[in-house]
């Protein structure tokens, strides 16, 4: 566990219902407009999830982390108690969170951190998904709403434990701290910086802009290469 886990800032609940309205790709585009000196190949996933349920809305929230392992037996009492402050952890602080979860075998996967009972108990505790770079189970019977996004699927939990929580962790390319802003869907994932944030609405609407003039040339029965040109010219101006 981090010797300190600190506290993080707070968004208007107001202004998390707006960004589940778009998906993880708007996002990422409205970021690269909000801070334009932010690299654009950082902050985001780079490898595709499975997602538990592809139908669901986006999900925001800030970040629970922790680590597991799997390939390692170990002391069931030991296993219950770090699961124990594990739990505690995540459920502390305002919500809604979202568990990120690294997997830190060799070959993560192998047992199954997620699935009808950890699901079920995150989401009760405040959750309203999870990331992992690891694996989930129990499709069928996991929680309904919460949003899983996995490497893979796997049958088994094997020796599956947290090992530490409340730290730095990656998935897929993404670093993620404690109570870092994420949003993600069927997608990926992206960290959202908290400076950010109230810029978002602009740059949400700018992209809007662009690429309605885009769509609209696209739809006219007449639409040719000369059109395009014309249309990528007035996008560009919109700023």
């Amino acid at each position: 566990m981090s010797d300190a886990i600190a506290s993080h800032p707070l968004i208007e609940t107001e202004m998390l219902e707006y960004l589940r309205q778009y998906d993880t790709p708007t996002i990422c585009n409205a970021l690269d407009i909000a801070m334009p000196e932010k690299s654009r190949l950082t902050g985001f996933t780079r490898t595709q999830f499975v997602a538990l349920d592809s139908d669901l809305p986006p999900i925001v929230g800030y970040a629970r982390t922790a680590m597991i392992r799997s390939t390692s037996p170990f002391c069931p009492a030991e296993k219950r108690a770090k699961a124990l402050e594990y739990y505690e952890y995540t459920s502390n602080g305002v919500g809604p969170t979202i568990v990120v979860v690294q997997d830190i075998d060799a070959n993560p996967g192998l047992g199954a951190h997620w699935g009808e009972v950890h699901t079920a108990l995150h989401q009760k505790l405040g959750s309203v998904g999870a990331i992992t770079n690891g694996s989930f189970r129990d499709i069928d019977d996991s929680a309904r709403g919460f949003q899983d996004l996995g490497g893979s699927i796997n049958p088994s939990h094997a020796y599956v434990h947290v090992v530490d929580y409340g730290g730095e962790v990656e998935i897929f390319g993404m670093n993620v701290k404690h109570g870092d802003l994420l949003h993600a869907d069927k997608h990926g994932a992206a960290v959202i910086p908290f400076e950010a944030v109230h810029k978002l609405p602009a740059a949400i609407k700018t992209i809007a802009a662009r690429e309605k003039v885009i769509l609209d040339a696209i739809k006219d029965p007449d639409f040719d290469i000369e059109m395009l040109k014309q249309a990528v010219g007035k996008s560009a101006e919109i700023h």
